[in-house]
């Protein structure tokens, strides 16, 4: 009794530490790669047979085929790919997750695994602590193959039974049909609970080369492996589009059907196995389930792949979009992993789902155009439209963020990542502050127009919509930047168009003063100045968002210091620390003189610098000569940086640069 519940304990350890070998195995890959794995399923193109090796590699690497048909159902959900496209993977996925068996048959029975774990852990252990070097991403990696190999060398040891304790097993082949039937349900089971078809089969490599499973038995439970692995699928399509729903019920209907048609043929597909591996099952009987797990997942790809499309239009004819897909409530079409899955493959989701968040703040920036250049009828309804989009831009900001979070707390986040989360929570947070004060601008609008008099209501709404331009043109950039990303000179040039626009603010904001001054309605002007103030604090919410957007590119003006190092007017920027100046990110020469000049005017940018100051300053003359240096430098400034207006003239008073 004793000894059973022993080899029992052993078995349910061994099993959990193999799990967790295999999970460590998969993040450790996904956390050293996973870039490169985003872009390879994310570039996926329509070709099927592409479709097919991006599964099989992807699956390969990461080594769990649930982990890539859960990413494919998400991908699916987001609709970043086709369901065509994801028919195509799911069959690569399946052939994929065969590599595990590989790996056990090659390595798992032919050397002391372990005496190989030992020293492998150690390696990914130290390997940990080298973080300068990007192969630290790997250290999970190599201890994951470490526990692998260890769980399978617990197993060999857990599982040796004696022949007469597993006798029962024998029966099953005795029932023939049945007994295969129950072979295959033990693994859909077995592979369900656990949640991994490849830790199955190594269970049955394990059983079947220490003598306790027979070679059919052996087989029809790996079979049913492959049916136990759409869990994962069917799991993660709960509560999601109607497509991702196909996408699972493709995968469940693909692995079913092929283990049926293998079990219509079991004997004749037996004897192929047999024909095509060296020696009788009893003599290598880890390498014939390990073909016969490779076989099967071919064979039933090729059978079906010429008929991708077909299935894909039976599938929707058969899953159909009830009214509940089409509720107007947001809600992330993103799938967060519950496990295998390293959470940067999702980032570029996130982004996508973010552009569109951007572009529902957009709308509600049209209805404000729309709003300052019609009556008291529209607004109501444009106020109504206005108050949906914010209320849909709250439920976005908040699901993303949520899931942002969730992200940045699983143990596959590195620091890069959560700084990368940190930034986007930024952007969408900024992007709803910023419908907010769309809604608030619309509500002093009405009050704007009800109060304001006839004969000054038409002065004052020209204002108000070339100040608003500036903000609206702000945001279409900013947009731009959201989906393409911008580099740190973006960034400095837009804090330009920021400070144009608080400038403004003051400017209208002081001409209204005087009409109050001048007797003008102090209601209404109240009201116009709180429109000015309100469309100003809509440009500092963009800018907040751009701000927060990280860069993409590496910028060459920064290459010889930091963005405190640089001063920017209009579309050109100096940096002090390299004495260098750019032209929209383009280097420019200056001589000497002339970049001193141009330094002096940015660094006192606003402000009205004299002749004499100029010269005394770059020149270190003493008193004013009859000199026309500083005139000549001048113009070979604004010929140099092509910007005639930059650098302003006050006559008879020396220059500035606004």
């Amino acid at each position: 009794m004793i000894t059973v519940i022993s080899q029992i304990l052993g078995f349910i350890g061994s099993l959990c530490l193999l799990l967790f070998g295999m999970e460590m195995l998969s993040n450790g890959i996904q956390k050293g790669a996973g870039n490169n794995l985003q872009s390879l399923l994310h570039k996926i193109s329509g070709n099927r047979f592409t479709a097919v090796l991006t599964g099989l590699a992807v699956t390969a690497i990461i080594q769990s085929s649930g982990a890539t048909t859960v990413m494919v159902v998400s991908f699916v959900n987001a609709e970043i790919i086709s369901l065509t496209q994801a028919i195509g993977i799911i069959f690569g996925a399946n052939i994929g997750t065969t590599v595990t068996a590989w790996i056990v048959s090659f390595f798992g029975f032919s050397f002391s695994m372990e005496a190989a774990a030992i020293p492998l852990f150690g390696f990914g252990f130290i390997l940990k602590y080298f973080k300068k070097l990007k192969i630290h991403n790997f250290a999970d990696c190599f201890m994951g193959f470490a526990l692998l190999f260890m769980a399978l060398g617990l197993l060999k040891t857990s599982m040796n039974l004696k022949p007469e304790s597993v006798s029962f097993l024998q029966k099953f082949q005795d029932l023939n049909f049945a007994g295969l039937l129950l072979g295959v349900l033990i693994g859909t089971v077995f592979t369900a609970l656990i949640h991994s078809s490849s830790a199955t089969t190594a269970i049955v490599l394990t059983m079947s080369a220490n003598g306790s499973l027979p070679w059919e038995l052996g087989a029809a439970m790996v079979l049913g492996s492959n049916i136990g692995s759409t869990v994962d699928a069917v799991m993660s399509s709960v509560g999601a589009s109607v497509n991702a729903k196909r996408t699972a019920a493709v995968h469940v209907a693909f692995n079913v059907t092929g283990t049926l048609i293998a079990l219509l043929f079991f004997q004749p597909f037996l004897s192929l196995i047999d024909l095509i591996v060296p020696g009788t099952p009893i003599q290598n009987i880890t390498t014939h389930i390990a073909m016969l797990h490779t076989v099967f997942n071919i064979l039933a790809t090729v059978l079906f792949l010429p008929f991708v499309k077909q299935i894909a239009s039976i599938t929707e004819k058969v899953i159909h979009e009830s009214q509940k897909e089409k509720d107007a409530h947001y809600k992330i079409p993103i799938i967060l992993p519950k496990n295998h899955v390293s959470t940067d493959l999702y980032v570029f989701q996130v982004q996508k789902e973010i552009t569109k968040m951007a572009g529902r703040v957009m709308d509600m920036m049209d209805y404000l155009n729309q709003g300052l250049n019609q009556n008291n009828v529209t607004l109501e309804s444009l106020a109504e439209a206005m108050n949906f989009q914010e209320e849909y831009v709250d439920e976005m900001n908040h699901e993303i963020s949520y899931f942002l979070q969730k992200c940045s707390r699983l143990p596959t986040a590195n620091h890069s990542d959560r700084n990368n989360y940190s930034n986007m929570i930024s952007v969408i947070q900024n992007l709803e502050d910023l419908s907010d004060e769309c809604c608030s601008i619309m509500h002093s609008l009405c009050k704007f127009k009800k109060n304001a008099e006839s004969e000054s209501f038409k002065n004052h709404t020209e204002e108000l919509i070339e100040y608003f331009n500036q903000v609206y043109i702000f945001y279409e950039q900013t947009c731009t930047y959201i989906a393409l990303g911008l580099s740190e000179i973006d960034k400095v040039l837009l804090s330009d168009v920021e400070d144009r626009i608080d400038s403004t603010k003051r400017a209208l904001k002081k001409a209204s003063r005087k009409r109050i001054e001048n007797g003008s309605n102090v209601k209404a002007e109240l009201n116009y100045m709180d429109l000015v103030r309100k469309i100003e604090k809509a440009g500092d919410c963009i800018f907040g968002v751009i701000q927060a957007i990280q860069p993409n590119v590496e910028d060459s003006v920064l290459a010889d210091g930091s963005e405190k190092n640089l001063i920017s007017a209009q579309n050109v920027i100096i940096n002090t620390k390299s004495r260098k100046a750019f032209v929209s990110g383009k280097e420019v020469l200056l001589a000497v003189k002339e970049y001193e000049l141009l330094a002096l005017l940015m660094k006192n940018k606003g402000q009205v610098l004299t002749r004499k100051q100029l010269l005394e300053s770059v020149w270190n003359y003493d008193k004013e000569i009859e000199s026309r240096t500083l005139d000549v430098h001048i113009g070979l400034l604004r010929q140099k940086l092509n910007n005639q207006k930059l650098i302003e003239t006050v006559r008879g008073v020396g220059y500035r640069i606004s």
